[in-house]
């Protein structure tokens, strides 16, 4: 019965171009509850396996990775068909200063957002908690930092404003890449070539949350001594 179940969660998961290791599926398998109805099953092993460092929790293949050398500069352009599963460890809005988004930060702790250059005040509604007005989330472009499952970290940019892809998004949330471009060293994303599957890093998201604001006044004023 376990193999059984083993092996239809493995067909599942495969489905979505996710490969957990032996180790992993076991595991999962062994803190089940029995007679749990299997499609129920299946949504909890896709929602933690997502919640899991792919480094651990993934089995990697040559096709599901980044190219060993994808990290040699002197490569001007090559295609990577994919499907390579990545978490984001970091992502960083370049079309936005430091400085301006060190103020939508403090903009936000004070409950306001702003609507064309009017400052709207954000009140939670109290029955569900929803905003009146939600944060305007920039397009960017960002710069991403990415994960393989073998543990090779490569920078990316989104120039195109990919939905789901912004500085409100958890860390370690994962993407699925297809035919993507790199161009010497760096992972060019496009629409067509990037799902977000969802999932994060607890610790990482939480610790990159808490530190951002830190970070980005940091980072302001080291341009800004350099341009003195």
């Amino acid at each position: 019965m376990a193999n059984n179940l083993v092996a239809e969660l493995t067909q599942h998961l495969n489905a979505r171009h996710l490969h957990p290791t032996v180790a992993w599926l076991q595991n999962f398998v062994s803190t089940t509850r029995p007679n749990t109805p299997m499609p129920a099953l299946k949504q909890t092993a896709l929602f933690r396996l997502l919640a899991t460092d792919v480094t651990t929790s993934l089995a990697p293949s040559a096709n599901t990775v980044f190219p060993i050398d994808v990290l040699n500069a002197k490569v001007q352009s090559r295609n990577v068909a994919g499907p390579v599963v990545c978490q984001v460890l970091d992502i960083d809005d370049i079309g936005l200063s430091r400085w301006a988004q060190v103020e939508a930060i403090e903009a936000k702790e004070r409950g306001e957002t702003t609507k064309g250059r009017e400052i709207v005040r954000v009140v939670e509604n109290e029955n569900d908690g929803a905003t009146v007005a939600p944060a305007i989330q920039s397009r960017g472009p960002f710069k991403l930092l990415l994960q393989d499952a073998k543990g090779a970290k490569v920078y990316a940019l989104d120039l195109r404003g990919i939905e789901g892809l912004n500085t409100a998004m958890t860390m370690g949330v994962k993407l699925l890449l297809r035919n993507i471009e790199v161009r010497r060293a760096v992972v060019m994303l496009e629409p067509g070539s990037v799902q977000v599957l969802g999932g994060k890093l607890e610790a990482l998201d939480k610790a990159w949350k808490e530190g951002r604001k830190e970070r980005l006044v940091t980072a302001a004023k080291v341009v800004d001594e350099a341009a003195t």
